[in-house]
């Protein structure tokens, strides 16, 4: 049995390198529909779900790990800007301030489903626009949500962080692991790696 990632996100895909797990991936070509009114948590959750879901349906021997993350920033989801105008609203909204992102992960497997959300506050240092009209221009931002990447350029512009930092990125590590260690995917010696 494998394990199947739900995401073509090149930053999961590192995230689970880095912590040594093998995968292979499965993206969802569904349309990704979520009910009015979701909690930011309770939407992250439920577009997790619904993209290991999709796989599951394809691999459904193997283990499935699906994710999705979005940004909140006072009451509002921020998802993948995808045009520059889009991004340089983001953008400016955040500078000076607070914001949180939300990263759902939903681990299948037969009929064990074990889905979360991890939440981490970010504050971005005030931007000028020269700051944030640049930025824009790098590309790095069109599609990522709220706008920028931290494990990229845009590691400049957080000030400060409350919570995981993997989660940021798109994957929180130290959750997703308990996940698999509690699926049986993983051993604590990992001499049980599927």
């Amino acid at each position: 049995m494998k394990l199947i990632l739900a995401s073509q996100s090149p930053r999961r895909h590192d995230i689970l390198h880095w912590m040594g797990i093998p995968f292979e991936t499965e993206v969802c070509t569904e349309p990704e529909t979520v009910e009015p009114g979701l909690s930011p948590s309770e939407t992250v959750q439920a577009l997790a779900l619904h993209k290991a879901s999709f796989a599951q349906k394809l691999h459904p021997e193997d283990y499935i790990l699906g994710s999705d993350t979005i940004v909140e920033l006072d009451g509002e989801i921020l998802g993948k800007p995808h045009t520059p105008e889009r991004a340089k609203s983001f953008l400016s909204r955040m500078q000076g301030h607070e914001h949180t992102v939300y990263t759902g992960v939903a681990l299948l497997h037969g009929t064990h489903s074990d889905v979360r959300s991890c939440a981490t506050k970010v504050r971005f240092r005030p931007m000028s626009e020269t700051e944030i009209d640049w930025y824009v221009s790098t590309g790095e931002p069109l599609d990522k949500a709220g706008a920028y990447g931290l494990q990229g350029l845009g590691c400049v512009f957080v000030e400060s962080m409350e919570g995981n930092y993997f989660n940021v990125i798109g994957l929180p590590a130290p959750m997703v692991y308990e996940m698999l260690l509690k699926a049986g995917f993983l051993s604590e010696d990992r001499k049980e790696l599927k």
